[in-house]
């Protein structure tokens, strides 16, 4: 959390941009922490008023960690606008017109294509698959989608998805959520199957079930197995009796072993093991929210796996 707050103001106090990386993925660990009594609400307050004034984003100045993706920068903000709005820190009418941003990004066949979207999903690229599964939650808590038929046509596109990938896997779960007709549900047991294979002996995931857990492939398989524990009953029979709880358990341990001394975790990069100062604040976000249990609902987080704590003593490496 220490580290977060530090790294959020900072882009902006030294560029000219908001970045969709420290003020959209990480600034949603900073308002799930400050929900929490986290007192960061001085790293918040230049994001928040970014957040609540969507009309602002499509003139965000480019570069390095700004709106270089700008289809990408619209999903990463207004993910963090709708955990905002979540937490009474900015208004309802900043998530409407943020989901009127993203749904005009949509592409005839349902999908959110980005400018990197043949890649294999990353921290700072996302991939088609998840970029269309976070476009569709933040239409989801829009009161008046500027597209009714947006949503229908995004779950019908995850439908046709093959899962190769764990975010691929992970998009699969997150996307077509509860949908009960018979091409979701078998998707879903078809993406539970491939997470359940490829968790690795450590308890991590990497992208594929042959490659090395990576922080960022291990916390967001880790959060679409969370939401999958409030309904049990549509985990099952990939995940049987205690078995998705202990699954989640071992994915978190493995992401508080990867953390390190300064707060941050090691950046996932396609490929493995390049530096990167973007994806290594995504993939701090991302196994931050993992490790909080942010896409819990409140009243049903506490009766799923203890949160571990996470480290945030030493000063950031630069």
């Amino acid at each position: 959390m220490e580290y977060l707050a530090r790294e959020v103001p900072r882009w902006r106090n030294e560029h000219a941009c908001y970045s969709c990386h420290n003020n959209g993925d990480a600034a949603r660990v900073l308002i799930v922490g400050l929900a929490r009594g986290h007192d960061v609400r001085r790293a918040l307050r230049d994001t928040l008023e970014w957040l609540s004034n969507p009309e602002r984003w499509n003139s965000n100045a480019g570069g390095e960690g700004g709106g270089d993706d700008k289809r990408l920068a619209r999903i990463q903000f207004a993910l963090a606008a709708v955990a905002a709005a979540n937490a009474a820190l900015v208004p309802q009418s900043a998530v409407d017109a943020a989901a009127e941003l993203v749904a005009a990004d949509q592409r005839p066949d349902g999908s959110w294509r980005l400018d990197s979207s043949a890649s294999l999903g990353s921290p700072a690229t996302y991939g088609t698959p998840l970029a269309t599964a976070f476009a569709l939650r933040v239409l989801s808590h829009a009161r008046a989608p500027a597209r009714p038929d947006a949503m229908a046509r995004g779950v019908d596109w995850l439908r046709r998805v093959e899962a190769l990938n764990a975010p691929d896997a992970v998009a699969l779960l997150i996307g077509l959520g509860d949908a009960k007709d018979e091409t979701s549900s078998r998707q879903r047991h078809r993406a539970l199957d491939f997470l359940k294979r490829s968790q690795g002996p450590d308890g991590g995931w990497g992208a594929y079930p042959t490659t090395a857990s990576e922080p960022f492939d291990t916390a967001i398989a880790v959060l679409a197995l969370l939401e999958r524990s409030r309904r049990p009953d549509l985990a099952a029979p990939v995940y049987n009796g205690t078995e998705l709880e202990t699954s989640i358990a071992r994915g978190r341990e493995y992401l508080v072993r990867a953390q390190l001394p300064d707060g941050s975790w090691p950046e996932t990069t396609r490929p493995a093991r390049q530096e990167s100062y973007a994806q290594r604040i995504s993939t701090t976000a991302w196994a931050a929210l993992a490790l909080m249990g942010e896409s819990q609902p409140r009243q049903e987080r506490d009766r799923v796996v203890s949160t571990p704590k996470l480290q945030t003593s030493t000063p950031p490496r630069h």
